[in-house]
C-alpha cells in the first residue's frame, strides 16, 4: 500500500519541483499550497504525512497543522526550516521520507 503525502507550501512551481525531485518508491505525493487544498486532499484519501515548506506565513502554518489534527488521528505533520531557502525544500522532503519509512535516498 502506498504512502500518501501532502506537500504544502507558498507556490505550486515549488511543490511541483519537490514532486519532480523526490519520486520514491510506493510514495504518492499531492501537492498543494493552502488551507482549501489541504482540506480537499485530506477530504479525498487518508494522509500518511503532511510537509510544510517555511515559505507559508506562520499563522498560515499554524492554522494547516490544526486543520490536519481536527481531521486525522494518523497523519503526521513535518515542517521545513526557514534558513535553508527554498532549495532546501526537496532534500528535507526525502529526508523525513527516507527516516520515516527507511527508503534508501
Amino acid at each position: 500500500m502506498a504512502t500518501t503525502v501532502l506537500v504544502l507550501g507558498l507556490k505550486s512551481a515549488v511543490v511541483d519541483e519537490v514532486r519532480e525531485r523526490v519520486a520514491l518508491p510506493d510514495v504518492d505525493i499531492r501537492g498543494g499550497t493552502n488551507l482549501t487544498d489541504l482540506r480537499a486532499t485530506l477530504a479525498a484519501t487518508p494522509v500518511d504525512h503532511v510537509i510544510m515548506g517555511a515559505g507559508l506565513d506562520l499563522e498560515d502554518r499554524l492554522r494547516l497543522v490544526r486543520a490536519v489534527f481536527e481531521a486525522s488521528d494518523r497523519t503526521t505533520v513535518h515542517m521545513k526550516d526557514f534558513a535553508s531557502g527554498p532549495e532546501g525544500f526537496a532534500p528535507f522532503v526525502r529526508a523525513v521520507l527516507t527516516g520515516l519509512h527507511g527508503t534508501p535516498p
